[in-house]
This record gives C-alpha cells, sequence and structure tokens, in this order.
C-alpha cells in the first residue's frame, strides 16, 4: 500500500507579516496548499493523501479541499505536531489504525508549500522506495558551500558531493518506526528531516533527482517567484 502525507503543520514564521499559515496563502487563485493538494491527487495509486495541519486550521482545510477536491474521499484532514517528525508520526499512527500495512507499506511526506512538485518525481520516488526502502529528492548544489564557525570559515567541501535537498522524502513505514523508536529523545528534538533518521542509525538513502522548479515558499520573495513560475507554467500548458 502506498500512502501521501502533505506536511502542512508549520505557521510559516519567516513569511512575516502574515494573517494565516503560509500554506494557505494564495498562490494564483488558489491557496498553496491546494496546488501541492492536485500534484498527489493525480496519482491514482494512493490508498490515502494525508493533509496535517494545524489544529486551528483543519475546519478551514477541511472547507478548502470540499471546494476544490468534492467527492474525493482519498483525501483526509488530520492534525499536525508540534515538530516535523512528530507529523509525519501522526500521519503514521493514523494509517496503523485504519489500514493493515506490510513491511513493503511505503509513505511519501511532501512539504505542502512546495506546489510544483511533478508527477514523474512523486513516480521516482515511489519506485526508489519500493525497491531500496528509503529515498531523498535532491538537486545538484550550484554554488560553493562555506562551512564556518565563530564567524570564520571552517572547510569549503567539494561541491561535486553536495545536494540541495528537496522533498518528498520517501520510505517504508515499518522500517522508518523501528529506526525511530532507536533514537533518544535528543535526537528526536533536533531532527528536521526524516531521512536523517536513518543516516543517524547508519542506514544508506538513495537518492531521486529533483527540479529546479520544485521551490520550497518560505520568504516573501519566494512567494513572488513561485507566481512568476505559475504564470510560465499556465502559459505553456505544462501542469
Amino acid at each position: 500500500m502506498i500512502f501521501a502525507a502533505i506536511l502542512a503543520g508549520g505557521i510559516g514564521s519567516r513569511m512575516g507579516s502574515i494573517d494565516k499559515p503560509k500554506q494557505f496563502l494564495l498562490l494564483g487563485d488558489k491557496p498553496i496548499l491546494i496546488h501541492t493538494i492536485e500534484k498527489f491527487s493525480l496519482f491514482e495509486g494512493f490508498e490515502k493523501i494525508i493533509v496535517l495541519t494545524p489544529k486551528s486550521y483543519i475546519s478551514h482545510t477541511e472547507d478548502l479541499i470540499n471546494k476544490y477536491f468534492p467527492h474525493n474521499d482519498k483525501i483526509i484532514v488530520l492534525e499536525g505536531g508540534n515538530l516535523r517528525n512528530d507529523t509525519i508520526i501522526n500521519g503514521i499512527d493514523y494509517i496503523n489504525d485504519n489500514f493493515k500495512i506490510n513491511d513493503d507499506s511505503i509513505l511519501i511526506t511532501h512539504d505542502a508549500v512546495r506546489p510544483f512538485v511533478t508527477y514523474k518525481v512523486i513516480e521516482d520516488n515511489i519506485k526508489i522506495a519500493k525497491s531500496f526502502g528509503v529515498c531523498d529528492t535532491v538537486i545538484p548544489a550550484t554554488d560553493t558551500i562555506v562551512e564556518a564557525k565563530d564567524g570564520k570559515i571552517t572547510s569549503i567541501p567539494n561541491r561535486d558531493n553536495l545536494y540541495q535537498g528537496q522533498t518528498p522524502q520517501s520510505f517504508k513505514i515499518n522500517k522508518f518506526i523501528s529506526l525511530y523508536d532507536k533514537l533518544s529523545k535528543e535526537d528526536k528534538n533536533t531532527l528536521t528531516d526524516a531521512c536523517k533518521i536513518f543516516v543517524l542509525n547508519n542506514e544508506d538513502v538513495a537518492l531521486v533527482c529533483g527540479d529546479e522548479t520544485n521551490i520550497k515558499i518560505t520568504y516573501p520573495y519566494d512567494l513572488q517567484v513561485a507566481n512568476v513560475i505559475l504564470t510560465n507554467k499556465v502559459l505553456n500548458n505544462d501542469k
């Protein structure tokens, strides 16, 4: 079985003075979150598309889904957690409570504010997670990355070995849970990345080639860029 978890639990504090979490801001004429859900709704193989959102926005999210995806019973809204991986665990708990999964069951996790993920990237995540067990979507780093401490450069890693992480991040559910349970409370509280759970347990993580337009909308400038990308896609009839 294959599930998707769209992580919409954040409040978007880096977006500046806004009256709602950034995933509910308009991109073109629709909320960012709706653009993202649309990409996943194109793939018919999901048992459920789980949207995890702040508790105070559950009703609002359900109203949006009823508006844009009427009669789609594959999409469900749940409360997110305080931390990213808490949100993922909430999604997994729902899956375990409602489905009889096995060791091959897959979860595709994706940032709600990456609305330009492509069908190919989603499909590649599923294929590689099935065969390898876990994968991360990345693009090669184009800028030189400088490591520094106390305001001074400590190293300049070889750019050929560096990538910029995106999402989806995908994995076999039972494997994720078994590794997550091995981590210390301190490790769990500092994690900002699902795949790092595998890395901390010395598990290999396969790479999926991402896309430069698969940007994360974090700052006001990102939303401006996203509107330009959306306009170009509409003009080119690129879904």
